[in-house]
């Protein structure tokens, strides 16, 4: 791969968008992102963090060859990003991202689909699409909506406004803003830390909040019960709730937990 790297340490996988300065999205990246995506799926990883060399994010997609193709062309190259970046928005273990510098069009598409967002203090996010004339191809707008309410995601794909990360924070989209020289040693610290912990309840709750996104709290509510029950029969369930039991009745604290996933 020349576009993306992938490591693998401890548990954590660490996808790296490896094409700078600008980190542009084209179907190479993404055929390698997609390949990346199967290899993490059939590894050991528990968490996965994803973050760019280079003094940039991303400034999204690629656009060069685009005025040469044909729109079916287009079409069939956009709906596998969309299917790309879906199997990553979907993984069953936390994603985190680390956002240096700018973060445009498609890196913020892909930065959305990720359950935390790092960012340092310094980086900036947009949909430039509006500069051209289209939209958000691959779902960012209603993604930002979904964090940041239908006003704001709708004011800022209008505008293609550059947005600070501390607005971004405060509107939702983004969870944290660092340092710019902590971003990495921060993202990765929390990211080794969802990587220890309950695997399957993490998978879980992302679970929930795909049906939630979609169906609202009723749709949620029916399902709760068939998604939450098998995780007593986890090992992880059984040895935390039993010690959890024994502190409790010996008047102890409740112990740190050694998770193992299973």
């Amino acid at each position: 791969m020349t576009h993306i790297r992938l490591t693998l340490v401890d548990e954590l996988a660490t996808l790296i968008l490896a094409h700078p300065p600008q980190n542009r999205i084209g179907s190479q990246m993404v055929d390698e992102l997609a390949a990346a995506l199967d290899e993490i799926e059939r590894s050991e990883a528990r968490a996965v963090l994803v973050c760019a060399e280079g003094p940039d994010f991303s400034f999204g997609g690629d656009i060069v060859r685009w005025p040469q193709m044909t729109n079916r062309e287009l079409r069939t190259s956009f709906e596998t990003y969309m299917v790309t970046f879906n199997h990553f928005e979907r993984l069953p273990i936390p994603t985190i991202v680390a956002v240096q510098g700018l973060c445009f069009g498609g890196g913020l598409e892909l930065a959305v689909r990720a359950d935390v967002i790092f960012a340092g203090e310094t980086a900036r996010f947009g949909h430039p699409e509006q500069s051209i004339g289209i939209v958000t191809l691959l779902g960012g707008v209603y993604r930002v909506a979904e964090r940041a309410g239908r006003s704001r995601a709708i004011e800022w794909a209008f505008t293609s406004e550059q947005v600070p990360a501390t607005v971004m924070r405060d509107r939702g989209v983004v969870n944290r803003v660092v340092a710019d020289a902590d971003l990495m040693a921060q993202a990765k610290a929390f990211a080794r830390k969802v990587a220890n912990g309950p695997t399957r309840a993490h998978a879980a709750h992302k679970a929930l909040m795909r049906i939630w996104a979609t169906g609202g709290i009723a749709a949620a509510d029916e399902a709760i019960m068939d998604i939450a029950m098998p995780l007593f029969e986890t090992d992880d369930v059984k040895m935390a709730l039993q010690t959890s039991v024994d502190a409790f009745l010996e008047a102890k604290p409740r112990p740190a937990f050694s998770f193992k996933g299973r």
